[in-house]
């Protein structure tokens, strides 16, 4: 059976940049711009409050695990944060790619590891858009051993070293999404896949990109009336059914556009579409290049 959310994170490729421990003492605070990388983070003990793109701070206790596909801007701060007027910590280097912040020589009463990763995917912005804006998982276990593995891996030069660590965050984004799928209330394909109903439908479009969709078909296949079925998908997945099928279609053209994997009419056709002519004007307002152009770039690009 077709996994929807496994074929997204396998498009994504993720790759490791780094990971550290921090340990936190007192009152303190960090922010940082994130330019859009994926950010995660374990509370290994304490607690501590994050906030993502100025939004509403999110208390995180000891066990937490947090996922961001993406974001501008990262801020984390002690439970009771600085009075105002004081400026934004800045970490001190322990060596070992650790670090403390706060208080220089006050006790340790917080620790977290934080790691950085890569989306290898030229659709990456595209892919993450399915995917939930915050993921927040609490008392998972599993999450915390995937982390440090993460870390360890990323902290030997081992043989495969690459391909264990692509591997080990694959299993750490599907593993997250999957824990935070029943509780989440932020639109994306997670939240749309925790519905039995809409589920079905997702996964037929992912079995068949190239079968002629319409919001009523689809909604057969869900046992849902066309209207209700509408509105249902729509709110959770935070895309409109055949929009969600047009995106999905897109970061299959792309990646196989990037991989060289046949002619313009080969991927159209693959893809859904009855003419080159068709999927090149798809193609075009979704993506803003030709595909021509942006197979051409793409593999002169992978050629540097």
């Amino acid at each position: 059976m077709t996994d929807p959310l496994a074929e997204v994170v396998t498009l994504l490729r993720p790759g490791a940049r780094f990971s550290k421990l921090v340990a936190g003492a007192g009152h303190w605070r960090v922010s940082r711009p994130d330019t859009g990388q994926p950010f995660y983070c374990v509370i290994l003990e304490g607690g501590c409050r994050i906030a993502i793109d100025g939004r509403t701070p999110v208390e995180l206790a000891s066990g937490d695990f947090v996922l961001i596909p993406a974001a501008s801007s990262v801020s984390m701060s002690s439970l009771l944060p600085p009075p105002p007027g004081v400026e934004v910590s800045i970490p001190v280097a322990l060596g070992n790619n650790e670090f403390k912040i706060g208080e220089p020589n006050g006790p340790v009463d917080y620790r977290m590891m934080v790691g950085h990763c890569s989306f290898g995917s030229p659709d990456a912005s595209l892919l993450v858009s399915l995917l939930p804006d915050l993921v927040h998982v609490r008392g998972v276990a599993r999450l915390t051993t995937l982390v440090q593995l993460v870390r360890e891996e990323s902290r030997e030069q081992r043989p495969a070293r690459e391909v264990v660590l692509s591997r080990l965050l694959e299993v750490l984004l599907i593993e997250a999404l999957r824990s935070t799928a029943e509780s989440t209330a932020l639109p994306g394909l997670v939240h749309g896949l925790s519905d039995c109903r809409l589920a079905t439908a997702i996964r037929r479009m992912h079995e068949k990109p190239t079968y002629a969709w319409t919001v009523t078909e689809l909604a057969k296949e869900a046992a849902l009336s066309r209207s209700i079925f509408f509105e249902r998908f729509s709110r959770p997945v935070g895309l409109p059914p055949m929009e969600y099928l047009i995106t999905w279609r897109m970061a299959l053209a792309k990646d196989m556009l990037r991989r060289s994997e046949g002619r313009i009419g080969e991927v159209a056709q693959r893809v859904g579409y009855s003419s080159a002519s068709t999927f090149s004007v798809a193609f075009t307002r979704h993506v803003g290049r030709s595909p021509s152009q942006y197979a051409r770039e793409e593999q002169q690009a992978d050629d540097v």
